[in-house]
């Protein structure tokens, strides 16, 4: 269960108008899908969504284990908790007594009870497992199976319950998502974001200043473009090497020191994997590329400006 406010979401116009058009579907009672790429703050998203809805919150994790018992909670193994005498090493002493170890009825509970359910990366879960949410989204109701409580086999829906969902399109596949389930979700995108966005996170999460954050989000977003490969750097490079230029008081500039070795431990990956090496590049080969990149990067800024 999560009380309180959710921090951590910067307020740019692109991110505004998702959370309130997200809003309006879930007081409009639609269940809301957050689909992007790593890094793209899907969850921090969700948590904020779920926090301005003014009820309790409560956060599940997809996971490929699941299946409905566990989505619906139950019994797991009995443990039988045993020590043995630090002295008399002979000595064995058992507690009879068999404590069954509960698993939390996390969406039984609020369906039940009215709360807002945030599933982050729900596609990672069993496809048996989300079909319960079929009924719950489609007649309000949660099927129980065999956990029947009082002897009914179903519960219904508060009306206050809501439900938000997080999922990676790159992790998602069609086994996964049930055509029925997501004709019930409204599924918003959050897979790239504008410059704009960009440097208003990352000038948020470093306390860095303008002129350099840009510079850093120009590097990164540069670096994505002329990549061939699916990992590219995402939004926490440009965090990572911003907060360190913050803390040390350094530019974000080819020709300052403390900016190059920051570049080279945060994206140097990334730059071998442009240079097609499967190693480590030497440190002056890849203050190269940096050079080139930045003033790739600083090249096209001054185009779009």
């Amino acid at each position: 269960m999560i009380d309180g406010s959710i921090h951590g979401l910067v307020e740019s116009p692109e991110l505004q108008s998702i959370t309130t058009r997200a809003l309006a579907h879930l007081e409009a009672n639609s269940a809301v899908h957050l689909s992007g790429l790593i890094a793209s703050g899907k969850t921090v998203v969700a948590l904020h969504l779920a926090a301005s809805l003014g009820r309790p919150v409560i956060l599940m994790q997809g996971d490929a284990r699941f299946g409905r018992a566990e989505i619906l909670g139950r019994e797991a193994a009995s443990r039988r908790p045993q020590d043995t005498d630090q002295y008399i090493h002979s000595i064995l002493r058992m507690d009879e007594m068999v404590r069954p170890i509960g698993e939390e009825d996390r969406l039984a509970a609020a369906c039940q009870q009215g709360h807002t359910l945030v599933y982050d990366d729900f596609t990672r879960s069993s496809p048996e497992a989300n079909s319960l949410l079929n009924s719950v989204l489609g007649e309000g109701i949660l099927h129980l199976s065999n956990r029947g409580r009082a002897g009914q086999p179903y519960l219904r829906v508060h009306p206050d319950f809501h439900l938000i969902l997080t999922s990676n399109p790159h992790e998602s596949t069609t086994s996964h998502c049930h055509s029925a389930l997501m004709d019930r979700l409204v599924t918003l995108r959050l897979d790239s974001y504008s410059l704009q966005t960009e440097i208003a996170i990352v000038s948020a999460k470093s306390g860095l200043g303008l002129e350099d954050v840009r510079g850093v989000v120009d590097l990164v977003r540069m670096l994505r473009v002329v990549s061939e490969h699916g990992d590219q750097p995402s939004i926490r490079a440009s965090i990572a090497i911003a907060k360190v230029l913050a803390q040390l008081g350094a530019r974000a500039r080819h020709d300052d020191d403390t900016f190059r070795w920051i570049c080279r431990d945060v994206l140097g990956d990334s730059i071998s994997r442009l240079a097609a090496s499967e190693e480590g590049l030497p440190v002056s080969v890849m203050d190269e590329i940096l050079g080139r990149l930045c003033q790739e990067s600083s090249d096209f800024s001054a185009v779009m400006a």
